[in-house]
């Protein structure tokens, strides 16, 4: 075998390390949906930055499992799509619903779940209520599977082929269950608003500027417990992923239906889990939660997603269009299980007994230890900002995890000589099998 030959069999799909039975759904898919993970997007529809950039249809293309669709009025009562008070551009709900209608199990044909954040007036509701059901189809999940108010989520094996809607909800599944066959046009209820406060995910005056300064001032202060008027049309195509706005652990815990979910943001989320990460680990057990990122991520850039997963948020939403280090982590980890967009949740993350905490493993779980050498490279392109225009690469190599496992290692240098480098081989404790491990190659 020539040198050549020996490179392609080490590049070839025999010599990757990526385990071929990974390759195919080989977890057990008939545990609830909160035992998952679930590959989830941010403002699906924007295709830059969250300002003035524009929207377009090929987000709900991606092959994402939970994907968000920011609802407004628009004329001639039709729906559209785009991140409210800013100036970027606006799709027709109906045209999403066409593109999530075409493309939804071409990827995976495990649920979907559409996020509505609904701003639109309650005639409105009613067309985005007509769009779907005359759309979607058979698809859309409009009953659960026995026609009773469930004791737990439904798997993701039993809904196959489905769409969900989480969206507010007026009353409850038992109230929607009663009202099979009746005709509501029109019919309005109120339902507590579950979106966060603007201001709860800003850190100081010099965000609040910033938002004052990009984002139109809302018309009136939100009292707590301000309800918003939902068309019963949209609220009954509501069933197992109803939003309720998140109080508290304690108060979940008391008053949460199983086919109720939350949505956090990452600022408070972040102090939630420094603050009681065993009972967001006890929370998100029971309930389905969605992680955004802050409002002023402008730019449309992500937060480490790897903490929520810490303590198993199911929903952790990252903005598609922005490449970096956070969105390799999400297609990483999502390759698993045959690309389905649903990964099973280590057991210590679905017990209902389950006291594990992410800042304290150390007494809890026995390490494993990961031997890596680099030995070469190969097809690397020099530097554009080189001088010599020579490659002078380095091999960066990080573990993301729970803080204990968080570690990162890289070789070394020798200018200007091509591919050489000071050799490296590393042992690294790995705690937990969440963890992911991420190589990349730098130029120094």
């Amino acid at each position: 075998m020539t040198i050549e030959g020996f490179i392609r069999y080490m590049l070839s799909e025999e010599c990757s390390i990526f385990k071929v039975e990974n390759k195919i759904i080989y977890q057990d898919m008939n545990l609830p949906l909160c035992d998952y993970f679930i590959s989830s997007s941010h403002n699906t529809y924007l295709i830059q930055d969250q300002l003035i950039g524009p929207s377009h249809l090929w987000g709900y293309a991606k092959g994402c499992r939970c994907v968000e669709i920011d609802c407004w009025d628009g004329p001639n009562n039709e729906p559209v799509v785009y991140h409210g008070h800013t100036l970027t551009s606006k799709i027709t709900f109906q045209n999403v619903i066409n593109v999530v209608q075409k493309h939804a199990f071409e990827a995976s044909d495990y649920p979907i779940i559409l996020s509505l954040e609904n701003h639109c007036s309650p005639p409105q509701q009613e067309r985005m209520a007509a769009h779907l059901l005359d759309i979607l189809r058979d698809s859309l999940c409009t009953t659960t599977i026995d026609n009773a108010v469930p004791s737990e989520l439904p798997s993701p094996e039993q809904l196959k082929l489905k769409i969900l809607i989480k969206n507010k909800k007026a009353g409850s599944l038992q109230d929607t269950l009663n009202r099979r066959g009746q005709a509501y046009q029109g019919l309005t209820e109120e339902a507590e608003d579950t979106l966060e406060s603007e201001d709860e995910d800003d850190e100081g005056a010099g965000h609040m500027l910033k938002k004052a300064l990009i984002r139109k001032p809302s018309k009136k202060h939100k009292d707590k417990g301000h309800k918003v008027k939902v068309a019963l049309l949209l609220s009954e195509l509501v069933i197992y992923t109803a939003s309720r706005k998140f109080v508290s652990f304690e108060d979940s815990k008391e008053k949460q239906k199983c086919y109720q979910n939350n949505s956090i943001g990452e600022v408070k989320g972040q102090k939630l889990i420094s603050r009681k990460a065993p009972d967001f680990v006890s929370h998100t057990v029971r309930f389905l939660t969605r992680i955004y990122p802050k409002g002023t991520r402008t730019d449309s850039s992500n937060y480490d997603p790897q903490e929520f997963w810490n303590v198993g948020s199911q929903l952790v939403a990252l903005n598609f269009q922005t490449p970096g280090v956070q969105m390799d982590l999400l297609i990483g980890k999502f390759l698993d299980n045959g690309g389905s967009g649903y990964i099973l949740k280590p057991e210590f993350l679905r017990r209902r007994d389950s006291a594990f905490d992410p800042f304290n493993v150390a007494d809890r779980y026995n390490p494993i230890t990961l031997t890596i050498k680099i030995i070469s490279g190969y097809q690397l392109p020099p530097s554009n900002l080189s001088k010599s225009n020579k490659a002078d690469p380095l091999v960066k190599i990080e573990i993301h995890g729970v803080p204990a496992d968080m570690t990162k290692r890289q070789t070394s240098v020798i200018k200007n000589n091509g591919y050489r480098h000071v050799p490296l081989v590393s042992k690294l404790g790995v705690t937990l099998k969440p963890a992911s491990l991420f190589v990349y190659i730098w130029t120094d």
